[in-house]
C-alpha cells in the first residue's frame, strides 16, 4: 500500500511538472468591460503580455476575451476563441540556445477542463524573422480563428536554429 501511495504521488508530480512545460507567466496590462453584468463581473477585453521565455528582449501581448456573469466569477465559463497577438522587440534579442523550427511558448487555460489559449513561435529562417501565431484549441474541436505577427531580428544577429 505504501509503494502504491509513493508512486501515486511520482506520477502526480510528473503530471504537473508537465502541465507547467510551455505555459508563460502572463503580467495583465489592463481590460476594458464590454458588457455590463449586474451579478459577477463584466464582460471583458483583457491585454496580457508574456515574455518569450526562450528568447530575451521579445514580449507579445495578447487581448482575448474573458467571460464575466455568475459562471465566470466562479472559473466555470468558456472564454470566446477570438484573440489577437502583437509581439515586439522591448530590448536587446538574445538566443541564449538554439530554438526548434516551431515550438509553442505559452499556454493558458480558457474553459474549466478543455479549451485553451495557444500561442506558438515560428522561424522564418530566411527572412530572420520569428514568427508569433496565437489559436485556441479544445480536445475535441479547435477553432480556425488565429492572429500572427513577426518580430525582425537585425541582420546581425542570425537565429540559431537546432538541427
Amino acid at each position: 500500500m505504501k509503494r502504491l501511495s509513493i508512486a501515486l504521488t511520482a506520477l502526480a508530480t510528473a503530471v504537473g511538472a508537465l502541465l507547467l512545460l510551455g505555459t508563460g507567466r502572463a503580467e495583465t496590462i489592463g481590460s476594458v468591460d464590454t458588457v455590463f453584468k449586474l451579478i459577477g463581473p463584466d464582460h471583458k477585453i483583457v491585454v496580457d503580455a508574456y515574455d518569450d521565455p526562450r528568447v530575451p528582449g521579445v514580449t507579445c501581448y495578447v487581448s482575448r476575451a474573458k467571460t464575466g456573469g455568475i459562471k465566470g466569477g466562479l472559473g466555470l465559463a468558456e472564454d470566446r476563441s477570438e484573440a489577437s497577438i502583437a509581439c515586439q522587440a522591448t530590448g536587446n534579442i538574445q538566443f541564449p540556445a538554439p530554438l526548434p523550427q516551431q515550438e509553442e511558448v505559452f499556454t493558458e487555460r480558457t474553459s474549466l477542463l478543455f479549451k485553451r489559449l495557444r500561442v506558438v513561435r515560428m522561424v522564418d529562417e530566411k527572412r530572420n524573422t520569428l514568427v508569433y501565431m496565437t489559436y485556441s484549441d479544445r480536445v475535441i474541436e479547435g477553432s480556425p480563428q488565429n492572429s500572427v505577427t513577426a518580430v525582425a531580428v537585425p541582420r546581425g544577429t542570425p537565429i540559431p536554429l537546432k538541427k
